[in-house]
């Protein structure tokens, strides 16, 4: 299927299906100048291509500890003619060491999982569960991951549920990182966030800049036209 009208293809997996969270994640990345970025987690690629879309400089790495996941993942880079520009490695993030070089990247995003383990609703597919759970992978080998593979002066983007805020934040200083830009995501402004969208700097001094928050309606109750935008429905091109 296409993302958007004339947007890049996408074939889902069966149980890594792109959420609103990816899709805010990836327009909140803010790439630049940075030219090596590898997503922990990738599921079926969806963070790499929506990176990928949008710089041409950029290399993108997915790690995938699920084998058809990955496969997925790399069809989606070749049905749109990226695989010169993005690796789907398989393997598990808590031994990144095995795989990668230390500082090797520039931009680490992720994904996570959000519930802490023995907490939160647990899917009886193993493959959902661990995409929602820390059964894998807790948030502090992600946090660690990332500090390995990002050099110092990169960034680690993430999205997380708003009520595990402090422990984003604190495992991001203890692993050496930063939080430098944050966004809290509501459904409208009468509801409180749920999400957050946080970017950490490796190696920086303290300093966090607070964004306006994003809502996915506006007061009518329709998409607001910040959504609008990062979906690419303006025009009325519907995802």
């Amino acid at each position: 299927m296409e993302l958007w009208k004339n947007g890049p293809l996408f074939e889902q997996s069966e149980h890594f299906r792109p959420g609103t969270d990816s899709v805010l994640l990836a327009d909140f990345v803010n790439i630049g100048t940075r030219k090596r970025g590898i997503d922990l987690g990738c599921g079926s690629g969806i963070l790499p291509l929506l990176l990928l879309t949008r710089s041409d400089r950029l290399h993108m790495t997915g790690l995938e500890i699920n084998s058809e996941a990955a496969r997925i993942a790399r069809g989606n880079m070749a049905a749109n003619a990226l695989e010169e520009r993005c690796d789907i490695v398989t393997g598990d993030i808590r031994g990144c060491r095995e795989l990668f070089k230390t500082g090797q990247f520039d931009l680490v995003v992720s994904n996570p999982p959000y519930f802490a383990a023995g907490s939160g609703r647990q899917s009886p597919d193993a493959d959902k569960a661990a995409a929602r759970g820390e059964i894998l992978c807790s948030l502090e080998d992600i946090c660690r991951a990332a500090a390995y593979l990002c050099r110092t002066g990169g960034a680690f983007c993430l999205v997380h549920r708003a009520e595990r805020l402090a422990d984003v934040i604190c495992l991001l200083r203890e692993t050496g990182f930063e939080a430098k830009r944050l966004r809290t995501v509501s459904h409208s402004a009468q509801k409180e966030p749920s999400l957050v969208l946080i970017e950490a700097r490796r190696g920086a001094g303290a300093g966090l800049k607070i964004m306006p928050p994003l809502f996915i309606c506006g007061d009518d109750g329709r998409e607001s036209s910040e959504i609008k935008r990062i979906y690419h429905r303006e025009d009325g091109n519907e995802r």
